[in-house]
């Protein structure tokens, strides 16, 4: 049971111009009706109580070529003291954090005397690893949970959202930056322009800030129209990022291609005047960014008629695998996860629940569809035909952990790029 909603000025808004250029927004990226908020599962008491679904759409600006949610939900609403995302409950995301520190401790020269911040630092899944090698680190993090377990590893947490007045009153405490870290936060903040204004005011003059988002470029070559949420205000690509960067007076001057999140992109920025040569990977990536047509209105209009055959595609190989008798459970509730199944209609008459690893998401339910959410052992104890894989970027480390499944026979079914069967 579910009532939609149209956006309105307590909760929502509609956006008409870019957030950044302030240019009207026409040309569209994906129209996926209404959806709830991804992360916001439902507890079992509240099962017969209505729910709000919000429009899910994305345009591009033709001037600065942002892509960006047409109707935004504030922020403070979807990133609350309850949510429900921790970082540290993925084994490959760890590993990752790890081998970032190590590199970033060895490429530019950190050691005790320096100061590194990190954006959004969740529940100190990378700052454990500054911490570890001595360096001094602080997070900010507005989201109550995961701040707390951060803290509870002994990493100081600011518990609020990061601004340029922030930027500049940290800076002034003597928290001046050789390192700021923002992985998979940029495109959460509504105000980008404000966000990127407050590193420009905390980094020390040669020092180094490293954005981490999905490259819009590998969302739209791999179909990756799952990853817009809600929480995603902004999907970027190099050709946006180096306006936006440039109207705060900072400039990308390294690029790094990432398998993370199904293919993200690291900017490595600095000041505009910094001594830090712009690399060869800049302009490697502008050049690919222009060949798949991101400066092209048309290249995103037969993008947004490919969802819709991917949409068709997932729904009817459940519906097939149902009508034959099988059982379909699935794993994870990632917010992907509920921009997948809401915009396929595929709900609890075909998916009999899923499994979650965190704690914080066990014995709820996911928004919209109402599967139920259990423990990863009740896949055992359920033996289903086939096993839905909706954290699909985590397939290879999800595989592993169900390796046992095909010891009855159980098969897993990956939704994206196109929904495949796989052993």
């Amino acid at each position: 049971m579910h009532q939609t909603a149209q956006p309105s000025s307590a909760t929502s808004a509609s956006l008409k111009t870019c957030h950044h250029c302030s240019e009207p927004l026409t040309t569209r990226l994906a129209d996926l009706g209404f959806s709830p908020i991804a992360n916001d599962l439902i507890d079992p008491e509240r099962i017969d109580e209505p729910e709000l679904h919000y429009p899910l759409e994305v345009r591009v600006c033709d001037n600065c070529l942002l892509a960006q949610a047409v109707h935004s939900i504030d922020a403070a609403a979807l990133f609350r003291a309850d949510y429900t995302y921790f970082s540290s409950h993925s084994a490959t995301w760890l590993a990752h954090a790890k081998a970032y520190v190590e590199t970033m401790v060895d490429r530019f020269d950190l050691d005790q005397t320096s100061r590194v911040v990190e954006l959004a630092c969740n529940d100190g899944y990378l700052l454990q690893y500054v911490k570890r090698a001595g360096i001094p680190c602080l997070g900010i993090e507005p989201t109550g949970g995961p701040a707390e377990a951060a803290r509870a590893e002994g990493i100081e947490v600011r518990g609020d959202f990061f601004s340029e007045r922030m930027g500049k009153a940290l800076a002034d405490e003597g928290w001046s930056a050789d390192l700021i870290v923002a992985n998979n936060v940029l495109a959460h903040v509504p105000r980008i322009d404000d966000f990127v204004r407050g590193a420009k005011a905390l980094l020390k003059p040669e020092g180094v800030a490293t954005y981490e988002v999905q490259h819009l470029l590998r969302l739209m070559q791999r179909n990756q129209f799952d990853t817009i949420y809600h929480e995603h205000f902004s999907y970027l690509s190099l050709l946006a990022a180096e306006r936006i960067f440039s109207a705060a007076d900072l400039r990308i001057f390294a690029v790094e291609n990432l398998p993370t999140h199904g293919g993200s992109v690291r900017f490595y920025v600095c000041h505009a005047d910094a001594a830090r040569p712009t690399e060869q990977s800049v302009e490697e990536m502008r050049r690919d960014e222009l060949a798949y047509g991101l400066d092209k209105a048309e290249t995103y209009a037969a993008w947004h008629r490919q969802v819709r055959k991917t949409k068709l595609n997932l729904l009817g190989l459940c519906r097939d695998l149902k009508q034959q008798g099988k059982s379909i459970v699935a794993y994870g509730a990632p917010a992907k996860g509920v921009t997948l199944l809401n915009y396929c209609g595929i709900g609890a008459d075909m998916i009999d629940f899923t499994v979650d690893r965190a704690p914080s998401k066990a014995g709820k339910l996911m928004p919209g569809v109402r599967i139920p959410i259990l423990e990863p052992a009740q896949i055992e104890k359920a033996r289903p035909d086939y096993i839905l894989i909706l954290p699909w970027n985590l397939k290879d480390e999800i595989k592993a952990q169900m390796s046992k499944a095909r010891d009855w026979g159980a098969k897993f079914i990956v939704p994206i790029p196109y929904a495949a069967i796989e052993d």
